[in-house]
């Protein structure tokens, strides 16, 4: 997204995603009504900030962690696993095309004004950085190729594609800490305001739709099928 932004193909929506969060999930404060997002800028905790900061920071590495235990017990899965990410993450980055959506920060930063090339933000995410004196997710946002790529929320799709294929795998201590990751993952993107609630139901929508075709087309296909199982005894 950094070569071709996606706002150089659609319009960006900042104020909009902001209007329907209120809309649909908004909370009465002091008499006015405010985003979840806005709600915990002033109701937060350190031990949320730690909290959230320990999943968000693992959103990468217990996939990994997940598809390398695979790799030892079970390669067949492995492919379809891998397969199926790939294939959800098209079907998010069609949607970043198509509805280029500002982070909720991004709406408290700068209101409804379009600054292209804006760079990332860490957010709530700082706090965690301050708790531990680092310089962690300050450093890995400020490298973000686009920031209107909130919605789908990718973040919150990854889990849901980890637990589908640990309950596929029957790991049943396993399929445990996946859930548990799952919604430490959509609390800490709400929190730490980097999404919307509604962010995380388009990614979730797009983490079942694209399990969904996978599933029932994709790997039904028998030369998809046979591929899997030749590919599977090379690696």
């Amino acid at each position: 997204m950094r070569v071709f932004p996606n706002y150089e193909f659609n319009t960006i929506y900042i104020e909009q995603p902001y209007l329907l969060e209120k809309e649909l999930f908004g909370i009465e404060l002091n008499n006015q009504l405010v985003t979840p997002n806005e709600y915990f800028l002033t109701n937060n905790s350190t031990f949320l900030d730690v909290l959230s900061g320990f999943f968000y920071i693992n959103w990468v590495p217990i996939p990994l962690l997940f598809a390398l235990y695979l790799f030892y017990k079970n390669k067949e899965l492995l492919i379809q696993f891998l397969a199926a990410f790939l294939f959800v993450n098209l079907l998010g980055f069609i949607i970043y095309y198509s509805y280029p959506a500002a982070p909720p920060w991004y709406f408290h930063e700068y209101g409804t004004e379009v600054i292209y090339n804006t760079p990332g933000n860490a957010a709530g995410l700082l706090r965690f950085d301050t708790f531990f004196g680092i310089d962690l997710f300050r450093s890995l946002y400020e490298k973000n190729a686009n920031v209107f790529a909130a919605m789908p929320s990718l973040h919150s799709a990854y889990p849901i594609i980890v637990l589908f294929f640990g309950i596929k795998q029957k790991l049943r201590s396993g399929i445990i800490i996946f859930a548990l990751f799952l919604m430490g993952i959509w609390f800490a993107a709400v929190y730490s305001f980097h999404h919307y609630i509604i962010d995380i139901l388009a990614g979730t929508l797009c983490a079942l739709t694209g399990l969904f075709i996978f599933e029932r087309i994709i790997i039904k296909n028998k030369k998809v099928k046979n591929w899997v199982v030749s590919y599977s005894q090379k690696i």
